[in-house]
């Protein structure tokens, strides 16, 4: 209970109230609202989606089973997928190969050239190795159905090479994999010659005795 009668609104005034009561308070007005909570929620809401945060649904459980993981990680390669590219292609390689061009115009690398041939540009981020994993996963699938066809589709896999690739795709350390050794020439066979000619034998012809000569 508050008496206006009893108190003076002036600055320094000690208001008394009841013992237990909430005293003096502002009337709420319905219609305000905070538009410092707006700009934080919509600054919130623009860096979530800056780090690709709300590319995925919120997680439903605490703990996660494999198979959910499996699903969510592939779900985010995917939708990252177009992402990751640009940025690669864009920004990642064009960069790397501006630096080397540096470092090698200043003599502090050898001069090589970034062909894909000599030297080539591997990505080892977590998205590439993903991306990496799904291509193992198409050649296993590939090497199964191979298998199922019969032995003449067998035999157009190359399992040297397969292995090797799928060594490379895996990360496993290159002194792991034994190198490819370099084809065996094929000796050229000598020319055969011709035999000689051989010559016609010609029968001797026969003298008659009874004849003279005068």
């Amino acid at each position: 209970m508050l008496n206006p009668a009893t108190i003076r609104l002036v600055p320094g005034t000690i208001i008394p109230k009841a013992v237990g009561s909430a005293g003096l308070t502002p009337l709420a007005n319905p219609g305000r609202f905070d538009v410092s909570q707006l700009v934080l929620d919509d600054l919130r809401s623009r860096i979530r989606h800056a780090l690709l945060v709300d590319r995925l649904g919120p997680v439903e459980q605490a703990r996660m089973t494999a198979t959910e993981v499996m699903e969510r990680s592939s779900e985010m390669a995917r939708l990252l997928g177009a992402t990751y590219g640009r940025l690669q292609a864009e920004m990642l390689t064009p960069l790397l190969l501006r630096a080397v061009a540096i470092l090698r115009r200043r003599g502090e690398i050898p001069d090589i050239a970034v062909d894909g041939r000599l030297v080539e540009l591997q990505h080892r981020s977590p998205l590439a190795q993903a991306q990496a994993q799904r291509d193992v996963q198409a050649t296993l699938r590939w090497l199964d159905t191979t298998r199922q066809l019969g032995p003449e589709a067998a035999a157009t896999v190359d399992a040297a090479a397969t292995a090797r690739w799928l060594g490379e795709a895996f990360g496993v350390p290159a002194k792991l994999i034994r190198a490819e050794e370099p084809p065996v020439p094929t000796p050229t066979p000598a020319p055969v010659s011709a035999p000689p000619p051989v010559a016609p034998a010609v029968a001797p012809v026969p003298v008659d005795a009874g004849v003279s000569h005068g």
